[in-house]
């Protein structure tokens, strides 16, 4: 579904990201995890197109997604052929409604015309949204403000999610609950790619997991296997499992 083949990402002079290739698989929940500044959320703002690959002043790499390039496409384009992005942080229209927000996400064809429908799937997986609907966003809390932004870009229709850090200033009833959410919109059929520092709970949801430090890919394999990576258990687990 998704393949990143050997991309080079930079800002300015400074080299953020080396030839660093990943893919997603259809159906599959793939994790992302690394230390802060590893080069975590470069990666997804490059994969929607809010980051082109370069080296030496050239794009070189490839990002393609369902066998398409997305080289030439703007960052639109890549929700019209069925990916969306969370960023890290909640972010929502804080003027705006619970509703209107939800409807933003639903801008192209042809989710517009799924609109009705898809607006409620996203109730039946967060209720607390419905009984919201005509607040103003910046009244929410910061977990429903979370539920809004997943909400948003599952309007969209994805065939493809990306997640950065959903649980990130989350009390642990509501990090549970957001992994439980993440589980449930995979088992609808939607492929996720997740950024996330909960290394315990997203490798227990992931199907396989990639290990970024240093702008470079330093583990990758099944979630279940880099459970019982010393490396993971002693830089990512705290040295216990």
């Amino acid at each position: 579904m998704l393949k990143v083949d050997r991309i080079n990402i930079f800002y300015g002079d400074v080299h953020v990201l080396w030839d660093l290739s990943l893919y997603v698989s259809a159906g599959e929940i793939v994790t992302i995890i690394g230390p802060n500044g590893a080069g975590k959320s470069t990666l997804l703002k490059s994969i929607v197109n809010l980051l082109k690959p370069a080296k030496g002043g050239k794009e070189n790499g490839k990002i393609s997604f369902q066998g398409q390039d997305l080289a030439r496409l703007s960052p639109e384009d890549t929700v019209r052929l069925g990916m969306a992005i969370v960023p890290e942080g909640s972010r929502v229209f804080p003027d705006m409604t619970v509703l209107d927000n939800l409807l933003m996400g639903s801008c192209t064809e042809p989710a517009r015309s799924q609109r009705k429908a898809t607006l409620q799937e996203v109730f039946q997986l967060f209720p607390r949204l419905e009984e919201r609907i005509q607040q103003k966003a910046r009244t929410l809390s910061g977990g429903e403000r979370q539920m809004l932004a997943i909400g948003r870009a599952l309007m969209s229709r994805p065939t493809l999610l990306l997640l950065d850090e959903p649980s990130l200033g989350l009390q642990p009833l509501l990090v549970i609950k957001t992994f439980e959410t993440v589980r449930e919109i995979n088992r609808r059929g939607m492929a996720i790619l997740l950024v996330e520092q909960n290394v315990q709970f997203s490798l227990e949801i992931s199907q396989r997991v990639y290990v970024l430090e240093n702008g470079k890919i330093a583990l990758e394999g099944k979630a279940s296997d880099l459970l019982q990576s010393e490396h993971i258990k002693k830089y990512y687990l705290g040295g216990y499992r």
